[in-house]
């Protein structure tokens, strides 16, 4: 396939608006394309390269884009960003200066999509000393074969910005339309397979019989099972025929997969952390008396000084390291704290009850008190006890409870009415995107000193503006665990689009927590709604901003606020 045909499906992506007609569009593509570059072409679609849960991200940023664009067309670099304040798109400028361009080739060789996808795969695979000239050089390479559409959509592919509007619920339903599947069917292999490229060509292959074969493996992740919020532990209580009450801990949710002697730990982002946790791995080993088992658990940091859990943000900073590992070992100490059991000897135990699943956990795990242990859990209580338990959890320092249908099935990649319910002391934080901010003034000069927040429309996959928030960070770092506005404007540089009169727009990379006293309505943000005095809490950078807080859900909690809704 030429890459033009993705050229021009992105162009009709991008110009409607409308699900059902971008639906279509990416049917009838998928439909024309050949096995052999379906996977190819849903990953291009997505705007990747590699599954979501791979370790290789293209990530290029604005800066570099600016200097391939200079070397591939020939314009000085201040023309380039000059062009770029103009326009706010690198893409539309790539366009424009591939135009201008003063040498064209009539002969030249006309893309192949191949090309453009195995460039971009070793684009993404660029590390070490000297990765950003080669990721330069394969970039302007590229660019410089390319047509003016196409060098549009190229560069918005390297900068991992497509937008054409297409989430993942749009890829499902296109799956499921161009192969006569039903979108359930299509949404239940992806919950054991992450991966939309590699069911697409399994769906035009093989049909419905051959997603049905699809099946939960030790060392590939899958979508985990999440709560939603109840108004009050008494409501989640009532819930349940037969309760089962367990901590909250303000951890990682950690997936600790076993095969052998292989230990694997994914995040609920399917991401591989494998190499941060050797400690877990060990323990892993040691503890999981099977050869074949994969064990749903949340890990959280301990103060060896006190004993008590640290906040999540300096566990995160385990996560993201990729040197001195034994160093952190041994100041972020940490405790796995298992719940379910998903896998064992080669079956999938997602059918079972959790009352089952909950035997076979505890057969399955030899307990290291402190280190790897059973969740503290409480089965069918009554109202006081009940709150003689949360009162526990929290004065242990953890978030608050769980509680758990007993009867329940284990549903991957859902918040599942009659599953899990989690009861905190206040109305539920937000996990918000920031999509702009304003540069700061007088103490706060030189730093981005407010954000704009953003929460997810999942139906175009854009992020709509729901308030700005400054409080919460701080000026100086007094503990460990302080986020300053230095550290938010460091963090969020590589992310700035364009600015004007002291405000900038940034890609939507970082997720926040937000508290808030409430949320109103208000005409002055583009999703309706403003927060109220908002408030940082703290980064989550264990989720994607495909995971922040939708549209829906600061709906639902602006009507339970006002006693109209349910969480």
């Amino acid at each position: 396939m030429d890459y033009s045909e993705l050229a021009e499906v992105y162009e009709k992506l991008e110009k409607t608006p409308a699900k059902l007609e971008k639906t279509h569009i990416i049917a009838e593509i998928l439909k024309k394309t050949e096995a052999r570059e379906l996977s190819m072409l849903v990953l291009l679609l997505c705007g990747r390269v590699f599954p979501a849960w791979s370790e290789f991200k293209l990530g290029v940023a604005n800066q570099l884009m600016i200097k391939a664009l200079a070397r591939a067309y020939g314009p000085k670099e201040t023309e380039i960003n000059q062009k770029f304040t103009e326009l706010g798109d690198l893409g539309l400028v790539a366009e424009e200066f591939a135009r201008k361009r003063k040498q064209v080739t009539l002969l030249r060789k006309k893309l192949q999509l191949e090309d453009v996808f195995r460039n971009l795969q070793e684009i993404a695979k660029q590390t070490g000393p000297g990765s950003q000239d080669r990721k330069l050089a394969l970039i302007a390479e590229l660019l410089a074969r390319a047509e003016p559409k196409e060098a549009r959509y190229i560069v918005r592919t390297v900068l991992e910005e497509l937008r054409v509007g297409v989430a993942e619920g749009i890829v499902r339903d296109a799956i499921a339309s161009a192969f006569g599947i039903p979108a359930e069917e299509v949404e239940a292999a992806w919950s054991v397979r992450p991966d939309y490229s590699e069911i697409a060509r399994i769906a035009k292959e093989e049909g419905e019989r051959g997603l049905k074969k699809l099946k939960l493996q030790p060392g590939i992740p899958f979508q985990v099972l999440l709560a939603e919020k109840a108004p009050s532990l008494e409501d989640a209580l009532k819930a349940f025929k037969r309760p089962v009450l367990e901590f909250k801990y303000d951890g990682a949710r950690t997936l600790i997969h076993k095969k052998g002697d292989k230990i694997w730990i994914y995040t609920r982002r399917l991401e591989d952390v494998t190499s941060a946790f050797p400690d877990l791995v060990e323990l892993a080993k040691k503890c999981i008396k099977a050869k074949e088992a994969i064990l749903d658990s949340e890990t959280i940091g301990i103060n060896p000084k006190t004993g008590r859990p640290y906040p999540f943000q300096m566990l995160s900073t385990r996560i993201k390291r990729k040197y001195e590992i034994e160093r952190m070992m041994k100041e972020i100490p940490i405790q796995t704290n298992l719940f379910d059991i998903v896998y064992l000897e080669g079956k999938c135990l997602f059918n079972l009850k959790l009352s089952e699943r909950r035997k076979l956990l505890k057969q399955v795990v030899k307990v290291i008190p402190g280190k790897f242990q059973l969740a503290e859990s409480l089965e069918e209580p009554e109202l006081k006890k009940a709150e003689a338990f949360y009162k526990k959890a929290l004065d242990a320092g953890h978030e608050g409870l769980i509680v758990k249908n007993l009867d329940a099935k284990y549903v991957p990649g859902r918040r599942v009415a009659g599953g899990w319910l989690k009861v905190k002391p206040t109305l539920e934080n937000l996990d918000l995107v920031i999509i702009g901010a304003t540069w700061g003034t007088g103490k706060r000069a030189g730093w981005l000193g407010s954000f704009i927040l953003g929460c997810r429309d999942p139906d175009t996959g854009r992020f709509l503006e729901c308030g700005m928030l400054g409080t919460g960070i701080k000026e100086k770092k007094t503990s460990p665990e302080d986020v300053t506005f230095a550290d938010m404007t460091e963090m969020l540089k590589p992310y700035i689009e364009r600015g004007k009169d002291g405000r900038v727009f940034i890609k939507p990379k970082i997720v926040i927590e937000v508290a808030y006293e409430e949320i109103q309505k208000s005409p002055e943000y583009s999703s309706g709604f403003a927060l109220r005095f908002p408030r940082f809490v703290r980064l989550r950078p264990d989720k994607d901003p495909e995971e922040a807080d939708t549209l829906e859900r600061v709906k639902k909690l602006y009507e339970l606020q006002r006693g109209r809704g349910q969480a």
